[in-house]
């Protein structure tokens, strides 16, 4: 996903110096070839030290990798309906992702790029109120930057099937701020009880919101985000 999937945050976040990124191989930013910790690596050095990072979805897995790793570089962590481990693990009783729904995508990666990103979009909206509104825009939005890599799509698919940072992620003692969407399919609430807590996280689920609150209720998201970036930054 690219930044323009942010543009409803642009105005409002204007009192910070915010750099909007794009993913490796996604908008206009260059394939880096490797695997997650290769982003990671590219990201920390293009960005200045001592932020608070924000991730998406996968870009959050990101984050948390670069949290993880580069700890003395981040000021805080912000995940927004991310998840440490995508996939379910019925064993485990982690709620997630069917592995088939991943598999299909990558299948169907290697045919059409434009429609895997489209039918990748319309998941974002599943099970908020205002789906169809919010899946028409973000094509809109989105699809005006140019197309993401093959290989970048794919490797993001890689990334969300294999990697698992549970163990890991209690290892984060900075500033975390977790957003979570009630009505998310991707990414269910049902996994707060199980991630890491210290006296720095706080969780707040977004009633009426979906997988991309900041873009389905974007002053409800700010309200929170600046709240806590007050107390932090």
């Amino acid at each position: 996903m690219n930044h323009a999937v942010f543009s409803p945050l642009f105005e409002r976040l204007q009192g910070y110096r915010v750099h909007y990124v794009d993913l490796p191989g996604f908008g206009h930013s260059d394939p880096v070839e490797g695997e997650l910790m290769a982003w990671v690596d590219h990201l920390i050095e293009h960005l200045p030290d001592n932020s608070i990072w924000l991730g998406w979805s996968l870009g959050g897995l990101v984050a948390t990798q670069l949290a993880l790793t580069y700890p003395d570089k981040v000021r805080g962590l912000i995940t927004v309906a991310s998840s440490p481990c995508f996939l379910s693990k019925p064993d485990e009783h982690w709620a997630g992702m069917d592995p088939k729904v991943l598999s299909l995508f990558s299948e169907q990666l290697q045919s059409n790029i434009k429609k895997t990103v489209e039918r990748f979009l319309a998941i974002q909206a599943m099970g908020s109120k205002t789906a169809k509104q919010e899946i028409k825009q973000l094509k809109h939005d989105v699809l005006t930057q140019p197309l993401p890599a093959q290989q970048a799509l794919a490797q993001g698919l890689s990334f969300l099937q294999k990697y698992d940072l549970r163990n890991q992620a209690t290892n984060i003692k900075l500033p975390w701020l977790r957003l979570w969407g009630r009505l998310d399919s991707l990414v269910p609430k049902a996994i707060i009880e199980q991630m890491p807590t210290t006296s720095n996280t706080t969780d707040v689920i977004m009633h009426d919101c979906a997988h991309a609150p900041f873009f389905s209720h974007p002053e409800e998201f700010c309200d929170i985000l600046l709240k806590w970036l007050h107390k932090y930054s």
